[in-house]
């Protein structure tokens, strides 16, 4: 079993400072520290990340005025000790046969409330409550949603970036040939162009084509792309660590006059979700005018999901554009804007930007047309 580092231009300083940032963050939450397990917090506080999850207890464990803490296996400890981050830590390694919770207990206020990673192992953390009954755990998305969400100028470029390559993949796979090919034809040619144009990691390629636009989160399949099919296209993943996700909607041959205005609704529909973006508006508020456009056209109830959801580390993450998000928007916020119409049985339509709060509005990550593309 062996690490790995991600791949991004930040220094044992920088990964110091996230640290420093979310102990801080937890005092403020009323926490006594957080417990990171393996994944995406993993990879944004300390730059490593294991190639995969084990029984083995990894754990970062961060509480104000203490220094972070790693408690690894000592058969990765090695590749622990690559990451740019290991610097900014102690590495406290464990060996098999010994108990790893009693040792992370030892780091533990054994009354405190903690904020713990989503995706920790219930086996590790029911081991940890066992070791200090008197604790008690928040999940990290419940105690601190915004932990990630504001970016740096260095984490902005890797996103733009990101962005682009998905853009370079959207202004290939418009002049391959659609009709007559499966689904899943399509769907491999668009993954092969992410890798293409830099990303290590795809974690999408949405290819619903005809009435199978009608479902947000379809799974490509062996449907055959016919000519006058309506075809919703998402993609994205990770390129040097960092999300990219984009939505266009082409269609193949002439489309109908109500393709067409269908179309045209989404389009002035994220348009208008965009231009609410600025610092200090609700994160409800760029859902509520992305939404309201489509539902004066007669056609909310087929506007079926959020507006959208954040991105870097991951591709969704916090914040959300959904009705009851009343977090303000902060500069360095990035997120997409993707309001969609779905008719059942007949077609969908989606189009979706990644965008990022600037000092005074918005700025898009994603700058391919937004007007109907007709492909063959």
């Amino acid at each position: 079993m062996t690490g790995s580092t991600l791949v991004a231009p930040f220094t044992a300083d920088d990964y110091r400072a996230r640290m420093e940032r979310a102990a801080r963050a937890a005092a403020d939450a009323g926490l006594a520290g957080l417990l990171v397990a393996p994944g995406p917090d993993l990879v944004w506080l300390t730059g490593y990340a294991p190639t995969a999850a084990t029984e083995r207890l990894t754990l970062l464990v961060l509480a104000p005025g203490r220094d972070p803490v790693l408690v690894v296996p000592t058969l990765e400890a090695p590749d622990a000790e690559k990451a740019a981050g290991a610097p900014a830590l102690t590495l406290r390694d464990w060996t098999d046969g010994k108990d790893p919770y009693a040792a992370t207990a030892a780091l533990l206020d054994g009354s405190g409330r903690f904020g713990i990673s989503d995706n920790a192992w219930a086996m590790h953390l029911l081991a940890l409550q066992r070791a200090l009954p008197g604790t008690s755990y928040a999940s990290l998305t419940e105690a601190l949603p915004m932990l990630r969400a504001v970016k740096d100028g260095a984490e902005l470029e890797l996103l733009a970036a990101a962005g682009a390559a998905a853009d370079a993949a959207f202004e290939e796979i418009r002049n391959v040939s659609f009709g007559g090919r499966r689904e899943s034809d399509v769907a491999a040619d668009l993954a092969a162009l992410l890798r293409r144009f830099g990303h290590a990691q795809v974690d999408f390629t949405i290819v619903a084509s005809g009435p199978n636009g009608a479902n947000p989160h379809h799974e490509v399949g062996d449907r055959l792309i016919q000519d006058g099919d309506m075809i919703v296209l998402d993609f994205g993943g990770l390129r040097d660590g960092y999300g990219s996700d984009t939505s266009r909607t082409v269609h193949v041959g002439e489309p109908t006059d109500e393709e067409r205005r269908v179309h045209d609704l989404v389009r002035e529909a994220q348009e208008a979700g965009f231009a609410a973006v600025r610092p200090g508006v609700a994160c409800q508020e760029v859902d509520r005018a992305a939404r309201a456009v489509i539902a004066d056209a007669g056609y909310g109830e087929y506007f079926i999901h959020r507006t959208g959801h954040g991105i870097g580390v991951t591709t969704h993450e916090p914040p959300y554009m959904i009705e009851g998000e009343e977090q303000p928007l902060v500069p360095g916020m990035c997120f997409s804007v993707e309001p969609g119409v779905y008719l059942p049985g007949r077609f969908g339509v989606r189009i979706e930007d990644i965008v990022t709060v600037t000092e005074d509005g918005g700025r898009r990550l994603n700058n391919t047309t937004r007007e109907m593309v007709i492909v063959e």
